[in-house]
């Protein structure tokens, strides 16, 4: 870049977060770095730095983004899901979604991300808002913030069992089996 000249990109940020994405789903964590980011992005080594302090700040802004993606995944599922049913239905996207982006759904939930970013705190907000009112719905004697809890562990729980080879993941119909079991399984429970 010449000396003087204003620094443009377009839209460095989004940039960003494609490269980074696309290094998750070629290397996982592993590969991913701002240098990297940088190189694929086609910018300076030290761009990446107007938007991101540090990895963990951009590992936080592609987690902020498949949160938001996953909910709208959920949401175009059944957005008030009520009935067994339903939240099987919804069970399923999520542990689909894990199975589909795997390096990101890691590095939503396995990496360690900037605690500080208002951008991932809300957009988890909105995943676990969501949850809760599945909860709320589907039992609405129980008032319980542990059973929301409860379900959110099952399903994320029975995701990193399939990413993980733990559970058999060989064709969408077994996952989808193995998962609307678990949930029905789970209603049978607090039914009794």
């Amino acid at each position: 870049m010449a000396e003087g000249k204003a620094y443009h990109h377009g839209d460095l940020r989004a940039a960003c977060l494609r490269a980074a994405r696309e290094l998750l789903e070629e290397d996982g964590s592993a590969g991913l770095s701002l240098r990297a980011v940088a190189r694929r992005a086609g910018v300076s080594a030290a761009a990446p730095y107007r938007h991101y302090a540090d990895r963990d700040a951009l590992v936080s802004a592609v987690a902020a983004e498949g949160y938001r993606e996953l909910a709208g995944l959920l949401t175009a599922a059944h957005p008030a899901p009520s009935t067994p049913d339903e939240l099987a239905d919804v069970a399923v996207v999520y542990v689909r979604f894990a199975l589909d982006h795997p390096a990101l759904f890691r590095a939503m939930f396995a990496e360690p991300c900037d605690p500080t970013s208002e951008e991932r705190v809300a957009a988890t907000a909105v995943i676990s808002e969501y949850v809760q009112a599945i909860v709320r719905d589907a039992f609405p004697d129980s008032g319980s913030a542990a059973l929301s809890t409860t379900v959110w562990a099952l399903v994320h729980g029975l995701a990193f069992l399939h990413l993980d080879g733990k559970l058999d993941a060989s064709t969408p119909e077994t996952v989808e089996e193995q998962v609307r079991g678990a949930v029905a399984a789970l209603f049978e429970v607090v039914k009794a």
